[in-house]
């Protein structure tokens, strides 16, 4: 949402009373928040139970608007609204507040359509049914039903997959912008003269209009940064609800099920890089989604690339726990931008098949740079979750990254130079 405008909450809650509390995030002194504003005490109110509709299992709330807020005068940012229930309960809700301009910044993206994706509040997410079974998943899901259930998504997601490089942008001063997947498929325009953008640790699921909004930026200069790996792995289908427009986010996941399948094929609800229209992810991330669960520690073998200037590593340098639990790698056997580098190439094994995960950063002929880490867990790296070093070398390559992006298209000033013939990725010699 643009700040500015209202925000109205729709809370169920057994509490007879409850505060809210919206807290941006960022970097304030060493602290990841500061609260901005605060309701008084309000009535607590139990909404009606959730619903589930035929025959796609999608969940939605029929709960009124409890509180609107008027944001008017907020900074642009990531706000978590904190609810504090007189018992002693705490919940969070997340928003993304924008300015409505991305030009001369870098632009932040948080991963709402991946956080809905698995969110099984009411006992249906895209994976499963309440029974635990993939037949009876949901083939769409809404965002008129709270995060919840038992994936940790939405706010935890924020924390873990998001915060540390919001913290790190604010740190350094960098003008930035700030967005949910959801708004770069509502409006055509809204990376316009943006910088860079960076994707999230976890950001799987985009729309015909997301993924070409990004790969027209980018064929336009501007930078792109995946954070994590499987970015782009899953097509959907976005739809409005009663409540609002882009609410109901449909993924068949088997192309044979989609209603649109032998209609609309460009449209059908799959895995991008299937029939019946592949496209797949390398084509803009510059590596391939792999497997998972893995956990491995990545391993530098481009100690001398521009990124690793301030980070100390030499080659075989090994970050502990850091390839995890989702890997990309370069594959030669999909389309793959060219020139791309190999910066770490991590040997692992995942579902018993030796494999490797690879780092890599390609750059466009209209000089956009675009970097991979290839592992989910870089942000978490960020935070700490792995120790000091993983911590120590990925501040040192991120805010490395995050200079030169800012600057404009990095590929005129630092252009990729292809290495796939000393690197052992897969298809190269």
């Amino acid at each position: 949402m643009l700040a500015g405008e209202t925000v109205g909450l729709h809370i169920s809650t057994t509490a007879s009373t409850y505060r809210v509390t919206a807290v941006r995030t960022g970097w304030y002194q060493g602290t990841e928040g500061r609260p901005m504003w605060r309701s008084g005490r309000l009535r607590g109110k139990e909404g009606a139970p959730p619903r589930v509709l035929s025959p796609t299992n999608t969940v939605v709330t029929d709960w009124p608007v409890s509180l609107t807020i008027d944001t008017t005068g907020w900074l642009p940012g990531y706000y978590v609204f904190r609810l504090d229930a007189d018992t002693g309960g705490q919940r969070y809700i997340p928003l993304a507040v924008r300015s409505g301009s991305a030009a001369g910044k870098v632009v932040l993206i948080n991963g709402d359509t991946t956080w809905q994706a698995y969110n099984n509040f009411g006992g249906y997410s895209l994976y499963q049914g309440p029974d635990g079974a993939y037949a009876d998943r949901a083939r769409a899901v809404s965002f008129d039903r709270p995060y919840g259930g038992s994936t940790g998504q939405g706010d935890s997601e924020f924390q873990e997959n998001c915060l540390p490089l919001v913290g790190l942008v604010e740190r350094m001063g960098l003008a930035a912008e700030y967005l949910s997947d959801t708004d770069l498929h509502a409006d055509p325009h809204v990376l316009d003269g943006a910088l860079a953008v960076l994707s999230p640790g976890h950001d799987e699921y985009y729309s015909t209009r997301m993924r070409s909004v990004l790969q027209s930026a980018r064929d336009k200069g501007t930078n792109l940064a995946f954070f994590g790996a499987n970015a782009i792995y899953r097509h959907i289908r976005l739809q409005p609800t009663s409540v609002g427009e882009n609410r109901l986010q449909i993924c068949y996941k088997e192309p044979a099920e989609d209603p649109l399948y032998g209609r609309d094929n460009a449209e059908v609800t799959g895995q991008w890089r299937y029939a019946p229209d592949p496209r797949p992810e390398s084509v803009l991330t510059g590596v391939f989604y792999e497997s998972n669960p893995v956990w491995a520690d990545m391993v530098i073998v481009n100690p001398h690339h521009w990124l690793f200037a301030k980070a100390k590593v030499k080659a075989g340098t090994r970050l502990p726990g850091l390839v995890g639990g989702e890997y990309d790698r370069v594959n030669l056997a999909v389309p793959t931008p060219r020139p791309i580098e190999v910066l770490a190439h991590s040997p692992l094994v995942c579902n018993g098949q030796a494999s490797y995960a690879d780092m890599a950063y390609y750059t466009t002929p209209h000089g956009a740079g675009v970097l991979a880490t290839g592992t989910n867990y870089w942000v978490r790296g960020l935070g700490g979750t792995f120790g000091p070093v993983c911590q120590r070398v990925t501040l040192a390559v991120t805010s490395t990254l995050l200079t030169a992006f800012a600057k404009g298209p990095a590929g005129r000033r630092h252009p990729a130079r292809d290495n796939l013939t000393t690197i052992a990725a897969d298809g190269a010699t």
